[in-house]
C-alpha cells in the first residue's frame, strides 16, 4: 500500500496539475502586460487627445481620494484581456466543438431498439439480451438511410 506522501507526489506530478500551474502563472504574467500596456500607453495616447492625464485623474472627499483614473486604466486592461481571451481561446473551442458535434450526428449508428422489449442493442446483435428474442439483420442499405436521416 502506497503512503499518503508517495500519493501525494504523484499527485504534484500529473500533468493536468502542472499544466494548469503554468496557465495560471502564464495568465498572471499576461495580466500584468496588458495592464501596463493600458496605463503606459493605451490611456496616455487617449489623453493625448483631450490633453489629459488619466493617472492624475482623482477627487477628494473628507481627506478620501477617489482615484478615476486609476480605475479607468484597470478597466481598460480588463476588456482587452476579456477580447483577448475570447478571440483567441472561447471562440475557437466552441467552433470546434461544433464541428466535433456535427461529425458526431453524422455517424452512423451503433444501436437500435429490440422490437419485442425496446431495449437499446447493439446494431449487429442478433438476440436481444434482455428478453433473448431473435432479431432479424439490419440490412445495409437501412444502415446507411439511417445515418442520412440523423
Amino acid at each position: 500500500m502506497a503512503s499518503i506522501r508517495d500519493d501525494f507526489v504523484k499527485f504534484i506530478k500529473q500533468g493536468n496539475l502542472v499544466q494548469l500551474a503554468v496557465a495560471f502563472v502564464m495568465g498572471a504574467a499576461f495580466a500584468a502586460l496588458v495592464t501596463a500596456l493600458v496605463a503606459d500607453i493605451i490611456t496616455p495616447l487617449i489623453g493625448v487627445a483631450g490633453k489629459f492625464n488619466f493617472s492624475s485623474w482623482v477627487f477628494t472627499v473628507n481627506g478620501s481620494t477617489f482615484m478615476q483614473g486609476a480605475f479607468l486604466n484597470s478597466l481598460i486592461a480588463f476588456v482587452t484581456i476579456a477580447l483577448v481571451i475570447f478571440f483567441a481561446i472561447a471562440l475557437p473551442y466552441q467552433r470546434w466543438q461544433d464541428r466535433q458535434a456535427a461529425k458526431a450526428a453524422k455517424a452512423p449508428p451503433t444501436t437500435r431498439q429490440c422490437p419485442e422489449c425496446l431495449t437499446t442493442i447493439p446494431i449487429a446483435a442478433k438476440r436481444c439480451s434482455a428478453c433473448t428474442a431473435t432479431v432479424p439483420p439490419v440490412a445495409p442499405a437501412a444502415l446507411a438511410t439511417a445515418a442520412a436521416s440523423s
